[in-house]
Order: structure tokens, then C-alpha cells, then sequence
């Protein structure tokens, strides 16, 4: 199918992307989906988003002129499109309209593999679908209870179609809840292993999988292609330097990232929180490379991930940068803190990452006896999860353990 990409540059918006660069990244969104032939795309500058198309009713004619004319069977609206802005633009242009969240959501469906994985976006799909329910079926638009022409109101079209989607909602819940208990279980059973865990994390086609592939001699599919890789993978990796840890690959993130993908995929997430790492690995030869740094921390904070979590960051494609701004970007890398420069697509720098990983992810254990009163059962769980009870007793004063841990865990429960 043939697809034009449209970014609405609205003068009102408060936070606006940079134009140019948000209708580059939508363009690329729109290769990433299997079967579309992308022609074009422009940025459309608006004083305002008119409430019910969008667009002016002028452009919206030079588009249907220009539409028409190329064969575009889709196009893709760079930003939110209301249910009735949707409708009247699929109407005057005769194509199908999607917006960021359908076309990001449509990727996801493509995509994910694992049970977990489809089971969430089936839910994130459902959830964006019932905010979209418009009144379509005119002729169905209320059914009368009753004989006749006597009943009472019945129910709407609408409401029956939400009743399905909430019902189909909570049969997916359930199914996913099994699947999370399962991972849970997973991850404790991690827990009690004595290697740290290391999360990649980062914007969509930064290199994670490209790195986590040199790191770990796996074949996570690496392309130059944004959300190349949905499914969390976990693999245990020694490095040169000896040292045995878990690496963990996690979806990548994107600006304006669907709020219904951003609950799905919490639980997915949720293996960061657990990291005694975190790898921030950055395109650094991308025109917006600050941008998606700070898309990136945001969503580590709306996580809740713990700041003491120590976090690497790596500046990564710097093979293909000009020389000079290799030469800066490198030398300022050097001169600050838990900062490498690399190429994952050629391998310079490799070494540097694995040492600087295997000293920060350094899991180095002290031993301590600890007193945990019996009214604190949780703090006492949660040691025996973390598998650094050595020995256990009990007195008057409550449970006296033996505990051997890293600094982290220390400070975790010192936390708790």
C-alpha cells in the first residue's frame, strides 16, 4: 500500500518538536511497518488544529488533489487525530488516516513475539480502539427494548461494542497476569543467582541490540529500523575481564510514546528497575541526540527507577560521524565520568565497555549480622528474595541473620 506521512506543525503547542526531524522520524516509523511503499511526506504548519478535520478546509482540498493523483492508499498524521478528525478526513480524502499511536501500535502488532509481548499489545490496541468508538452505525444507533414502539431505550451501538471490548479487556488481563506471576517467578529465581543484572536501555535504533549482540555473541535482530526489537532478551555474558553478569536488551523508547503502550509495557520494563545497571546507549550521531536523551530519562523517572542505580552511558555511531566531531565527542567523552564513546557496527571501543561495565556492575559482597524485628516480616522476605541469607536464628528481639550482599542491596534494604 502506498503511504504519505503528515507532521502538523500546530503554532499553539506548548512543547513542539523540532518539525524537520519529527516528520524524518515519522517517515522512518512508517518504513518500519511490512507492506507499505512510503511516497512522500510534508510538515503542515497550522495557527491552530482545527476541531473537526485538522487541517484547513484549503489544504485538506490541495491534499485530496495531490492524494488522489499519487495512488496514496494511507496517510499517516504525525500526532494525535481525534475519533471525528479520523472520520472526516478518511471521508473527504477517500484513504485510510492513521495517527502516531495507531501507526506505533500497528509496529508493535507486527512485532512482538513473545506471549507476554502480543498478549499487551492486544491490550493496548483494545484501550485505543474504545476511546475511538464514534457513532458509525447510524442505523443501529439505538435499539428499542420492548414491543413495539413502547420500550424503553435499549442499548446504544456504542455501549454494546464497549461492553465487548471491556469483557475481551479483562479476559486478556487475566491471561497476562498468569504470564507476569511466571515472569516474576523468573526473575527471583535470578535474584538468588550471584550475577548482576545489566539493562540496555535507550531511544528506538540507538544500537542496543547491535551492543547486546557484540556483548553476547547472540542474534537479536539488529536493523537500522526504529523498534527493530520488541521482546525483552536476557542472556548471562562473561566478560574479558572474567566477570559473569546478566545482560538485559528492553524495547526502545520514543518521544510521545502511546499512553496505552506506556501502560502495557510497564511490566516489560519493570526488568530496568531490578538492574544493578543501567546501559544509556545513545546515537550520538543523530540530529537530535540531546532530545532523545532526555525522552529517555524522563520515562526512567515515570518507572520509578531508583537514582542510586549506578547508569553508563554510551555514546554510540561514531563511525559515523564527521572526523572533527568524532575528535571532540570522543575527548569530551574521556573527560567525563561513566561516559564511553563507541561504534557497536564496528566494534571500536568494545573493550572499554566491557571493563567499565564489569567495574560498575562490581557486585563485591561484605558479610553483616542483622537484627530484624518480628513485626517486620516484609524486610525479612525480601532478604531471602534477594538470596543473601548465609544462616538465621531467632531470639527475643526477632530474627538475627547472617547476610552476605553487595552495597546496593545493603542500601535497597535499608530503604525498604
Amino acid at each position: 500500500m502506498r503511504a504519505y506521512v503528515l507532521h502538523p506543525d500546530i503554532q499553539t503547542d506548548t512543547d513542539r518538536r523540532e518539525p524537520e526531524p519529527a516528520l524524518e522520524e515519522a517517515v522512518s516509523l512508517a518504513y518500519a511497518l511490512p507492506g507499505l511503499e512510503v511516497v512522500g511526506g510534508e510538515v503542515v504548519r497550522l495557527p491552530r488544529a482545527h476541531p473537526g478535520a485538522l487541517f484547513g478546509s484549503g489544504k485538506i482540498e490541495d491534499l485530496k488533489t495531490q492524494l488522489k493523483r499519487d495512488e496514496i492508499g494511507l496517510v499517516l498524521v504525525d500526532g494525535p487525530v481525534s475519533p471525528v478528525q479520523q472520520r472526516n478526513l478518511e471521508k473527504a480524502w477517500d484513504v485510510k488516516v492513521l495517527d502516531r499511536t495507531g501507526l506505533i501500535l500497528e509496529i508493535f502488532s507486527d512485532r512482538a513475539r513473545t506471549k507476554e509481548g502480543v498478549l499487551q499489545v492486544e491490550m493496548a490496541h483494545l484501550s485505543y480502539q474504545r476511546t475511538r468508538l464514534v457513532r458509525a452505525w447510524t442505523h443501529l444507533e439505538r435499539q428499542r427494548g420492548g414491543l413495539g414502539f413502547i420500550g424503553g431505550p435499549g442499548e446504544t451501538q456504542i455501549e454494546a461494542d464497549r461492553r465487548a471490548i471491556d469483557e475481551q479487556l479483562n479476559r486478556l488481563k487475566k491471561q497476562l497476569d498468569k504470564v507476569v506471576k511466571t515472569r516474576e517467578l523468573h526473575r527471583a529465581s535470578r535474584a538468588k543467582v550471584p550475577f548482576p543484572v545489566v539493562a540496555l536501555v535507550g531511544y528506538t535504533n540507538a544500537g542496543k541490540s547491535t551492543l547486546f549482540n557484540r556483548l553476547t555473541g547472540a542474534e537479536v535482530m539488529a536493523k537500522d529500523m526504529l523498534f527493530a526489537t520488541l521482546d525483552p532478551t536476557m542472556r548471562q555474558v562473561v566478560l574479558p575481564t572474567g566477570k559473569k553478569l546478566i545482560l538485559s536488551d528492553t524495547v526502545g523508547f520514543i518521544s510521545d510514546l502511546p499512553t496505552q503502550l506506556v501502560a502495557a509495557f510497564r511490566a516489560t520494563l519493570e526488568e530496568v528497575l531490578a538492574a544493578d545497571l543501567i546501559v544509556h546507549v545513545r546515537d550520538i550521531s543523530h540530529d537530535e541526540a540531546e532530545e532523545q536523551a532526555e525522552d529517555v530519562e524522563a520515562i526512567l523517572s515515570d518507572l520509578g527507577v531508583d537514582e542510586t542505580i549506578p547508569v553508563l552511558e554510551i555514546w554510540n555511531k561514531i563511525d559515523r560521524l564527521p572526523a572533527d566531531r568524532r575528535t571532540t565527542l570522543e575527548a569530551q567523552a574521556a573527560r567525563t565520568d561513566n561516559v564511553l564513546a563507541m561504534s557497536a557496527w564496528t566494534g571500536e571501543g568494545m573493550d572499554a565497555v566491557g571493563t567499565a561495565i564489569a567495574q560498575l556492575a562490581d557486585d563485591a559482597r561484605t558479610r553483616r549480622r542483622i537484627t530484624v524485628p518480628y513485626s517486620d516480616g516484609r524486610r525479612r522476605a525480601w532478604l531471602h528474595e534477594q538470596g543473601v541469607v548465609e544462616a538465621e536464628s531467632q531470639d527475643e528481639a526477632g530474627f538475627t541473620l547472617d547476610v552476605n550482599w553487595t552495597a546496593r542491596q545493603e542500601k535497597r534494604f535499608r530503604d525498604l
